[in-house]
């Protein structure tokens, strides 16, 4: 009952626009999508500089800018090619670049090249200052207790001084993608066995997935998760919302409460099909949230590199809970983000 008057509540909210976000005066704008193409986008900013990544398969390449909306500019740096043979050598997707210890750490999905294990997440270390620059070293899989599971979409957050690694995958027992969160001894080493902390149970979450996890924590230190469900090949694709329960430990799986409805979904009108597997940032004058997402301009365009990034900012209700709203219609004019 309290989830459903949370979520009426929020829906009453979004529709009265509560909370947008304040806009900066100017009329500098840019508008979505940002590239031609880019499934799986991540952006994190460091010292000033933001770097973007976006699933390409074959390798890990990072655009550094200082400002979001100039990303089409952007120069381009491949950073990492696969091997030819090994555990890690083929479909390279939904890299994630986090800045841990001092150091940079690249989280990455990818399949063996005999083509019989199933897709694992994998890290690379740098220890220079730009990750576009220095060389990165290969620490190896993110092992969990279910070793040969199907593991994609790792992702990383500190809550309350403890480091968890959180990603989408299989019990072994059937082929329903879930979330999955443990505790992480390093960042290239989790110390725990694995939580199911969601599964798909309802209808908008077709085809037995939920990945792409990605957190989000308000100004009062409420701590969400947002995941993609349905198939990306589907018009389905959408996202979701898990919440942690206030001071509560990640790790309990009744600690997390999933809002009934998704907060991102398709708009066809306004060029977006299969919304989904997003990031998160700030806009450079600090006083924005933004999401970024990847969306097909056109139905049945399904998995492949016409996925393309957009952004948008996201404003918060009274609750505390993130209100994304509607996908931006392509090719009209938005204002930058505050400080650009």
């Amino acid at each position: 009952m309290k989830g459903g008057y949370l979520f009426t509540l929020y829906l009453l909210l979004t529709m009265t626009g509560f909370s947008q976000p304040a806009r900066p005066d100017t009329a500098a704008t840019f508008t979505n999508p940002l590239l031609p193409g880019g499934p799986d986008p991540w952006v994190i900013r460091d010292r000033g500089v933001y770097y973007y990544m976006a699933t390409t398969g074959h390798n890990i390449t990072i655009r550094k800018t200082k400002a979001m909306s100039a990303l089409a500019a952007a120069p381009a740096t491949v950073v990492w090619t696969p091997p030819a043979q090994g555990p890690d050598a083929r479909d390279i997707w939904a890299p994630e670049l986090h800045r841990l210890d001092g150091k940079w750490y690249l989280y990455y999905t990818a399949g063996s090249s005999d083509s019989v294990h199933p897709q694992h997440t994998f890290v690379l270390e740098n220890t220079a200052a730009d990750p576009t620059t220095g060389n990165w070293t290969s620490k190896g899989q993110v092992r969990d207790t279910a070793a040969d599971d199907f593991a994609i979409d790792g992702t990383v957050f500190t809550y309350k001084g403890q480091r968890y690694f959180i990603w989408s995958g299989h019990n072994g027992k059937d082929n329903v993608q879930r979330l999955y969160i443990a505790r992480m001894k390093n960042p290239w080493t989790l110390v725990s066995g694995r939580v199911e902390i969601a599964a798909p149970q309802y209808p908008w979450e077709k085809n037995g997935i939920n990945e792409g996890p990605e957190i989000l924590v308000n100004k009062q230190k409420d701590v969400f998760l947002v995941f993609s469900v349905s198939g990306c090949w589907t018009d389905d694709y959408a996202l979701g919302l898990l919440r942690l329960k206030k001071n509560g430990d990640p790790m309990v799986a009744a600690n997390w409460t999933k809002m009934p409805e998704p907060i991102l979904k398709g708009k066809p009108e306004n060029g977006a099909f299969s919304p989904g597997h997003n990031g998160f940032f700030k806009s450079v004058n600090g006083k924005e949230d933004w999401i970024i997402y990847h969306a097909n301009s056109r139905a049945g365009q399904g998995c492949g590199g016409q996925r393309n990034p957009r952004m948008q900012p996201l404003a918060w209700d009274r609750n505390g809970l993130p209100v994304i709203g509607e996908p931006v219609k392509i090719g009209v004019p938005q204002q930058q983000p505050g400080g650009e």
